[in-house]
């Protein structure tokens, strides 16, 4: 039996990579003889770039860069076949400052111009950078900035071209928010970064002065991704694309589900969210357009069944029900999702 193992990271816990790894160990107690075709999966966020490697191969540059608040940080970027591969949560990533209110309005993108002129000076044809889990709130302003300090570029010339003109610019984020409003960076993604209410209110007033300053359509689909990080790529010149599609075509997941029997995917809470241009929804829909079998396994699983057979999901297997309790699913997640994929593979494989 063949089973692709595709799942997206369980944020806090294992990343994307650790994820299938503990599915294959746990499947393989059962039934060592199947062959497990391990695919980690991100959506843009973070992990972007360690997903990417681990089904590309490539060359790996390490980046001296910034932290959103101005700490010395290492970053990497991917290169493979005139590609070069961004992680934004390298420079800006949430889970690298403490959540509240006031690192909400400080945390800053400028570190992301770093990676962006380590990938522009190695040779490629098209930048991809992965937007999400960013702890900032600036629209990219602060990234556009520092990226004109290190080309040397005039703060007053607009027209300056800050990344070399044939690079094509692409911006990987499956979520479609605009920069301003209600549904807008500050008042969606601020409050998650640690935001209150009034932090929100200035986070917004400033980015409607960048946006007015810029000169771009704040109001663009996807503009308002990781903090508005996206709308400064769109103001470099950057395009839109999907997050989730992107990393599945990149390493070739429709041929590795073309062979197989079965599917496996999952993350840490498998939700409403999840459904909405997430990795699990994503393998499910690759999987149910294959006509193979999709199984998640999840920290919890909080959507109803109907609801995820409509999205290509058989079965849903969840951390929390098997071991009793939240604490204990996160205590020893990879030993406990080892244990529930040996119970998977039981239900499943042909040879258990």
């Amino acid at each position: 039996m063949r089973i692709v193992v595709a799942p997206d990271k369980f944020a806090g816990t294992l990343t994307a990579v650790q994820a299938a790894d503990a599915i294959i160990e746990g499947w393989h107690s059962v039934s060592p003889g199947d062959d497990l075709i391990s695919c980690p999966m991100a959506d843009g966020g973070p992990g972007f770039v360690e997903v990417l490697e681990a089904g590309l191969g490539g060359e790996v540059i390490a980046v001296s860069t910034v932290g959103p608040l101005g700490e010395p940080q290492l970053g990497a970027v991917l290169l493979h076949e005139g590609t070069a591969y961004i992680e934004s949560a390298h420079a800006c990533g949430l889970h690298l400052v403490p959540r509240d209110s006031a690192t909400a309005e400080v945390a800053s993108s400028a570190g992301v111009a770093d990676l962006l002129v380590a990938a522009a000076g190695s040779g490629v044809d098209r930048i991809v950078v992965g937007v999400g889990g960013t702890a900032s709130t600036d629209g990219g302003a602060p990234m556009v900035a520092r990226l004109r300090e290190l080309v040397g570029a005039a703060a007053d010339d607009p027209a300056t071209q800050l990344l070399p003109s044939q690079i094509e610019l692409l911006v990987a984020t499956d979520v479609d928010n605009p920069l301003l409003g209600a549904t807008g960076a500050a008042p969606v993604f601020g409050p998650q970064k640690g935001a209150d209410s009034d932090a929100v209110d200035r986070l917004e007033a400033r980015l409607a002065d960048w946006a007015l300053d810029s000169g771009s359509d704040p109001m663009a689909a996807g503009a308002g991704a990781g903090g508005g990080l996206a709308f400064g790529l769109y103001v470099l010149g950057g395009r839109r694309v999907p997050g989730i599609a992107t990393c599945l075509d990149a390493v070739g997941i429709d041929a590795a589900i073309e062979r197989a029997d079965l599917v496996i995917t999952g993350e840490g809470s498998f939700d409403y969210q999840s459904l909405r241009g997430k990795v699990v929804s994503g393998v499910a829909r690759r999987a149910a357009a294959k006509a193979r079998p999709c199984v998640v396994v999840a920290g919890r699983c909080d959507v109803g069944r109907r609801e995820a057979a409509a999205h290509g999901v058989d079965e849903m297997w969840s951390l929390v029900e098997a071991t009793g309790s939240v604490d204990e699913a996160m205590n020893r997640p990879y030993e406990s999702l080892v244990s529930l994929a040996a119970s998977v593979a039981r239900a499943w494989s042909a040879s258990s």
